[in-house]
């Protein structure tokens, strides 16, 4: 059986939706397989983003990945909206979560590191929550 496929969704897929996606492959690749998307994307990945994983947990996300539209990306599982404070985009999916996180573009690094860290949690904190599903899956 597939793991479930989990979305990452914010509006540009520029930047805390990316980092998601590369801390979910990161983090949890034993339990879910990790997307992200969005309705506009952006030429590339927020340079700070791609700067600060490297920094922090050595993940060139440039190398892997690029931003998307939501047709980029496979039917999904699990949607999480990254919390857009506009109109989030919608997927279609059997959970969806908001994460309500501020965008740190154009903010300090300990702001970004902040998110970042937050992202972690909440993406270690999915993968338990996912795991019973992998074991009824399996």
């Amino acid at each position: 059986m597939r793991k479930p496929r989990v979305a990452f969704i914010c509006v540009h897929n520029s930047c805390r939706s990316q980092i998601a996606e590369a801390l979910g492959k990161h983090l949890a690749c034993d339990v879910f397989e990790s997307y992200s998307a969005g309705t506009e994307v952006k030429k590339n990945i927020n340079p700070d983003a791609v700067r600060l994983m490297k920094e922090i947990y050595g993940i060139d996300m440039e190398l892997t990945q690029r931003p998307k539209l939501l047709s980029d990306i496979p039917p999904v599982d699990v949607g999480i909206t990254m919390g857009c404070n506009v109109d989030c985009p919608y997927l279609p999916c059997k959970q969806r979560e908001n994460w309500g996180l501020d965008d740190p573009t154009g903010k300090s690094d300990e702001e970004f590191i902040s998110v970042i860290h937050t992202i972690e949690t909440k993406i270690t904190e999915l993968a338990k929550s996912l795991k019973p599903y992998n074991s009824l899956r399996a």
